[in-house]
Parts: C-alpha cells; structure tokens; sequence
C-alpha cells in the first residue's frame, strides 16, 4: 500500500506540474520575478535611509557634547581664576563625562558610516544585477513572443493546434448538418414527386367541421335518392320526384 500510495502522489504531482508549466506564461514569470528584485532594491534603499538618519542625529549629539565640552573647559578655566577650585573641579568632572559620551558617539557613528558605505555597495550591485536582468528579460519576452508568433503560424498553416482542431471540428460538423438537410430535401422531393402528398393534401385542406358535415348530407342525400330510382323500377317504391312530375304531365296532355 505505501507503494501504491508514493506512485499516485508521484503520479498526481507530475500532472499538476504538467498543468502549471501549461498555465505558467514566461513573461508574467519574469515581471513577477523583476517586481520581487525593485522590492528588496527598493527595502535596501529605505535601510540605507534609516542608517543615515540615525547616523544624524548622534552627529548632532556630538556636535551639542562638543559644545559642552568647551563651555565646561572655560567654566572651570573661570573657577580657577577666581579661586573656586570646588567649582572648577565639577566643572572638569563633568567635563571628562561628557568626553567619554563624545568618544562613544565617534564610535558609534563611525559604525554606522561602515554599515552606511556597505548598504551603498549593496545597493549598487544590486542595482547593476537587476540593470542587467531587466534587459535580459525584456530579450526573452521578446524572443518568447517572437517563438508563439511563429508557433501560431505555423499552426494555422498546417492546420494543427487545438484552435484549429475545434475549427475543423464545427466545420466537420457544419458539413454533417448540411448533407442531412440536403438529404432530407431530395427526400422530400422524391415524395412530393410520387404524389404521396396529393391525398393527404387533398382530404386536409378545407376539412373543417361544418364541411364535413355538408359532405355527409350531400352524400346521404344521394344515397336516398339512388333507393328510391331502384324501388320505383322494381315496382316497390313511390317514383323519384323527377318520374312523378314526368308522369303528371303526360296525364295532362
């Protein structure tokens, strides 16, 4: 079972790539890759940005402890002279703090310098990287284009290809329709020909109720008349109405 269960998942992953790599269109592929490139393109010059901008501000810290710095060296220069050694020696106490913050923010900054210059290099061989795979994009595009142009052509003059084969099959179909109706047509021309219409025309055309009926009336009317001509000949009967008024006339005369 565990056989049977790795051949169908081996079985099952290799359709869904077959349909993918259908489905899949090279040049959406590449738009897609060269958007994920400007991205990180894009998030390295945003790093480089925020490095910058912290790199400002401990410089402006810097440039406050320098300041600092000699304000506290002339307080005390000033403390000594008016002999406020107390004064003076505070002054250079903090002074001598404010050095050591000035050390850490050089180093610091100096840090940030280091990781500023080395996003910059990134930045430009990214850069150059995604220079040179933009035109080597566009070269494939061109050259994919170029290959389903000639894919298409070719098809459509050889008459392959699944538009060309669902053409030929309406065609096909289109031919099919077209021989039963004419089929049909001949038929009905064969049959019209041999009279098999005159009679069904011939008792449905006018055949509403009220004809039938007359037709009935006339036809008994007939029939009537037809038994009384035999009666009067054979001596059983009254004479039709027509020998009564033949016979009427002779006795006049």
């Amino acid at each position: 079972m565990p056989g049977i269960g790795g051949r169908m998942s081996t079985v099952i992953k290799a359709k869904i790539s077959k349909l993918l790599d259908r489905a899949e269109d090279p040049g959406e592929t590449l738009e897609y890759s060269y958007q994920k490139q400007m991205e990180l393109l894009q998030n390295v010059k945003k790093g480089i940005a925020d490095v910058v901008t912290s790199k400002k501000r401990l410089q402006l810290q810097q440039q406050k402890l320098e300041q600092q710095v000699v304000k506290l060296d002339t307080q005390a220069r000033q403390a000594l002279s008016q002999g406020r050694e107390d004064l003076a020696r505070t002054a250079v106490e903090r002074k001598q703090f404010a050095q050591t913050e000035l050390q850490s923010l050089d180093q610091q900054v100096a840090e940030l310098e280091t990781q500023q210059a080395s996003l910059i290099e990134k930045e430009q061989k990214l850069r150059s990287k995604l220079e040179q795979f933009r035109t080597k994009k566009e070269v494939i595009k061109a050259q994919y284009s170029a290959a389903e142009a000639q894919v298409k052509i070719s098809e459509a003059a050889s008459g392959v290809g699944e538009e060309m084969a669902d053409v030929g099959m309406a065609m096909q179909r289109a031919l099919d329709k077209t021989e039963n109706m004419r089929a049909r047509a001949n038929a009905m021309d064969e049959l019209e020909a041999a009279g098999a219409f005159d009679d069904q025309l011939s008792l449905s055309a006018g055949q509403d109720d009220i004809d039938r009926e007359l037709h009935q009336l006339t036809s008994q009317g007939a029939v009537d008349e037809d038994l009384e001509r035999m009666k009067a000949e054979l001596g059983q009967g009254s004479a039709p109405p027509q020998q009564s008024l033949e016979s009427g006339e002779q006795k006049d005369h």
